[in-house]
Formats: structure tokens, sequence, C-alpha cells
């Protein structure tokens, strides 16, 4: 059972025009590089990307928002993003704005087979308009319906070729839930090891979930803003 793969470009060659994809990552943290520039490069139109925000003008899913080839975006945080702000002032871009622990537990839903869920976040707000409302405990939650994608792109620090993967640090953020709730996932990986190097206890999605791996190059790893301390 040999999940491996040649490249990016390989991965993403059965993505047609219209899929819906979920892509991991936290502002530019553990981002599938890779596998962005590939769908840049294949030239699939008309996507409905699902991440936690829109990346950055020339970087991440900044790259998609250039050439128009996303149609609508279901993010929590899209505000680092010119391009982005124009597409939508022109209407030329759809977008679903969710709260950040809505979203994740929509794609975790998603995941586990939970067709929708409750929640109090957003009752009252626009984001409740046309959903039903029940009250538990005295206090109203909104239905929200799970999430799922046709593909989910996934970064991982470490992978072996059975797709079982190793996140490193704060990078894990959304590369873990959305490794569930894809009918095809591809994993891009900074270092594909031999069988038995990784530690199972330390493998944080197992290989069942993943169909394709491939090793990653040429890294930018970029920071989204630079903060630095006054001396």
């Amino acid at each position: 059972m040999d999940k491996r793969i040649g490249d990016a470009d390989s991965a993403v060659a059965a993505i047609q025009d219209g899929a819906t994809i979920l892509l991991g990552g936290f502002g530019l943290c553990g981002i599938p590089e890779n596998l962005i520039a590939a769908l840049r490069r294949k030239g699939a139109k008309n996507l409905t990307l699902v991440s936690n925000n829109a990346g950055i003008d020339d970087f991440g899913i900044g790259l998609l928002l250039q050439t128009k080839q996303v149609k609508k975006m279901i993010s929590s945080y899209v505000g680092e993003n010119k391009t982005f702000e124009q597409l939508a002032l022109k209407k030329e871009i759809e977008v679903e704005l969710n709260p950040q622990g809505t979203l994740a537990e929509r794609i975790r839903a998603g995941g586990a087979g939970i067709p929708a869920f409750y929640t109090p976040t957003g009752y009252g707000t626009l984001a409740a308009e046309g959903k039903e409302i029940r009250e538990f405990s005295g206090r109203p939650h909104v239905l929200v319906p799970a999430l799922r994608g046709d593909f989910a792109f996934i970064k991982a620090w470490k992978g072996d070729r059975w797709g079982n993967l190793v996140y490193r640090k704060t990078a894990r953020n959304y590369n873990a839930m959305m490794a569930t709730a894809a009918d095809y996932v591809i994993a891009e990986v900074e270092e594909i090891v031999e069988l038995g190097k990784l530690d199972p206890d330390c493998v944080h999605t197992p290989g069942i979930f993943v169909d394709a791996i491939f090793q990653g190059s040429n890294y930018e790893k970029r920071i989204e803003r630079r903060t630095v301390r006054k001396h």
C-alpha cells in the first residue's frame, strides 16, 4: 500500500472546475504551498475553497484569487488580502463568513459523520437568518450544517508511504480535522520517512484518511505579519 505520488502537479491532475476544496493552514502557517501553486498552474476554475483565511495578495490562496479561479470562499477571517477585498466589493466572488469556532466544528462534524449541530454563536445576527433556532438550557441556539469537501489539501511535517502524518507544533491547526472531512485527501509533507520511523503514539493523522502523499519542496513559510519588539 504505497500512496506516494510524484509531485504536486500529479496530485491536482484530477481536480475539475467547480470542485470544493478544504485547505489546511492558519494565516500562512501550515498551508499546502506546493498544492496551491500546482492548482494555479492547472487553472481549474469556479472553485469553492474552505479555509480559515484567504492568504495574502501574493501568497497562499491569494495566488488563486489573482487568477480568479475561486467562485466562493468559506472562511473565518479575510482581512489581510486586498485582492479579496476588491473581488468582494465588485461582487466577483461569493463570501460565506463563519465564526472561527463554528467553522472548525463544521469541518470536524463533517469528518465525524454528524450532519448538523446547534451552537449559540451567531444567534441574533445575520448569521442566524433563515436557520432553525432551538432553545437549550434557556439559551437560544442556531442549527448549523456540517461541512465536507471533494478534496482536502493537507500540509504536514513528516509522513510515510502509508499516509500516516505528523504535524509540527501550531502548523497542525486546521490540517488534522480537514484530513477527515473530504472525499479525497492529498498530503504534502516536508519529509517522507520509512515505515516504522514514526512513533505510532505520535501520529496525528492515521494513513486511513489520506489518499495521496508527496514530498514538497522550496517551502517559504512566510510570516503573515512580522512584529518585533522595540529595543
